[in-house]
């Protein structure tokens, strides 16, 4: 789960590609970049922490020009080097730029092909700078001094030929423009808008809606999946479908979970989805517990608030905000390390104990994934003085590990692999757990769209979409994601300087 933009305009874009990185700040917490085009010259700052953190006065002075991109990250099953900050660059040919949402399953594979047969070196980790290389690649491979429109493209649909897995991304080609491309499946989301000027038309990529609207520019649509949107240096907008059989099927947790609210991906709004969501646990529990004896319903912010207060209303219940987030804690089931995810849970949230006395409480997540927030805020809940305990989540029970951009935990970690949900009811210390059927999610996330085929829902079914995944990929992933690797990739990266890290 990453977040990325790209802007033409006829202006500067270094503060526009800022403040939408802010907006996407959620999508990634990690690390942040920005290179922009000034001419023929190249301006990039990248580095690791959050937005406000990497970019001060004297690096947004040096962004000159009026094309670029921009990134934010957080860290999947690579290193979390501060050398994987994107964008990354790559000299041949024209110089290419890349920011990129996703995870290339087959990039073993292409790194060792690109090696070997297209004779380029891979510096990082990061399947990142393999998309890259491979577009590169494929853009060199039309063998033209000066390119057109029709080699871009070309280059896309090779892309989509060579590549397996989920990615969103946005090019920059110095001198020519910026070039946003989607997997055949668009499982990671991407949208373009425009922005009218006295100067002319601006144009702007962005994972999510939301960054266009606080950019003050009006939503064209997705990029659909499989498809290239490429805007001239000069203002011009050219799309083409580069993928052979394209089919709609996004990640169903982007609803559930990682996108904001305000957002709207593949004509769905998330608000409205969430509401659904809402709707349809209101009506199970109408379903199996109709002489129910809940008092009182309660959001663990802030994820959650909008499917929450649907339930709340459509059961006839008082809905209270019991829990006080402190804002400046990250998101836990992100966080490196189950000890620091752990002590985070207390920092972020604080009970108010007169809506938890003598009550009984339902407690409403957006999902479970490692049990760890929901066990300690149950136990909070108790402490506050709760009389029963009762916990609801949004989505389904999350029993299979994301190949696709989202560093869910190995299974083994996963509290719902391998139990039954009252085992899991009684892990995390409720009195009685609710999760949502899958039926009712596809439901509430579909009827937004007549366009979706179907999703990527392989976190809760173990469905994986690219039909590329197998036990062994698992395996080596799993290894890969163990806190025990990222603990010694972190140690093992103090030691290293890199040419990336100068800006």
């Amino acid at each position: 789960m990453c977040g990325i933009i790209g802007i033409v305009a006829h202006s500067a874009v270094n503060q526009a590609i800022y403040d939408g990185l802010a907006v996407l700040q959620h999508r990634g917490q990690d690390a942040a970049g920005i290179i922009t085009c000034e001419g023929g010259r190249l301006h990039l700052r990248k580095n690791n922490g959050l937005v406000r953190d990497v970019f001060h006065t004297r690096h947004m002075l040096r962004l000159y020009g009026n094309m670029g991109i921009g990134h934010v990250r957080y860290p999947t099953a690579g290193c979390e080097s501060s050398a994987e900050a994107q964008p990354f660059y790559v000299n041949s040919p024209y110089g290419i730029s890349l920011a990129h949402n996703g995870n290339l399953t087959n990039s073993d594979k292409l790194k060792q092909e690109l090696f070997q047969e297209d004779l380029r070196q891979i510096n990082t980790d990061s399947d990142s700078e393999i998309l890259l290389n491979v577009f590169a690649h494929e853009l060199q491979q039309q063998g033209k001094l000066k390119m057109d429109i029709d080699d871009v493209f070309k280059a896309v649909a090779g892309v989509h030929k060579r590549c397996k897995g989920a990615y969103a991304a946005v090019a920059m080609i110095t001198g020519y423009g910026v070039v946003a491309f989607r997997d055949p499946f668009g499982i990671r989301p991407l949208v373009f808008g425009k922005q009218e000027t006295p100067q002319g038309t601006n144009y702007m990529m962005a994972s999510e809606s939301v960054a266009l609207d606080a950019l003050g520019y009006e939503l064209v649509r997705d990029v659909a999946p499989g498809e290239a949107v490429f805007i001239t240096l000069d203002g011009q907008l050219h799309t083409r479908q580069c993928a052979d059989n394209p089919s709609v099927m996004p990640c169903i947790f982007e609803y559930v979970y990682l996108a904001r609210p305000d957002s709207i991906i593949d004509e769905v709004s998330v608000y409205k989805a969430r509401l659904r969501m809402g709707e349809k646990l209101a009506d199970k529990i109408h379903r199996i517990r109709p002489d129910h004896d809940i008092d009182v319903v309660i959001p663990i912010p802030d994820t959650s608030r909008t499917s929450a207060l649907q339930l709340a209303y459509k059961l006839g219940l008082k809905y209270r905000e019991g829990f006080i987030k402190n804002r400046y804690i990250g998101r836990t089931f992100i966080m490196p390390g189950q000890q620091q995810r752990k002590k985070s849970v207390r920092q972020k949230l604080n009970a108010i104990d007169l809506e938890f006395n003598g009550k009984n409480v339902l407690l409403v997540d957006d999902s479970i994934v490692r049990g760890t927030t929901s066990s300690q805020i149950i136990e909070m809940a108790r402490d506050a003085g709760a009389n029963k305990v009762y916990f609801a989540s949004a989505a389904p029970p999350v029993r299979y590990p994301n190949v696709y951009g989202i560093d869910m935990p190995n299974t083994d970690e996963l509290i719902a692999h391998g139990r039954t949900e009252e085992e899991v009811c009684k892990e995390i210390g409720a009195d009685w757990l609710l999760y949502q059927d899958m039926e009712d999610l596809v439901d509430a996330v579909r009827k937004g769209s007549a366009a979706i085929n179907g999703f990527d829902d392989s976190v809760f079914t173990g469905n994986y979409i690219t039909g590329d995944i197998d036990k062994n990929y698992l395996d080596v992933l799993q290894s890969a994601r163990s806190d025990a690797a990222k603990n010694e990739r972190r140690e093992n990266d103090d030691e290293v300087i890199d040419l990336y890290n100068s800006a």
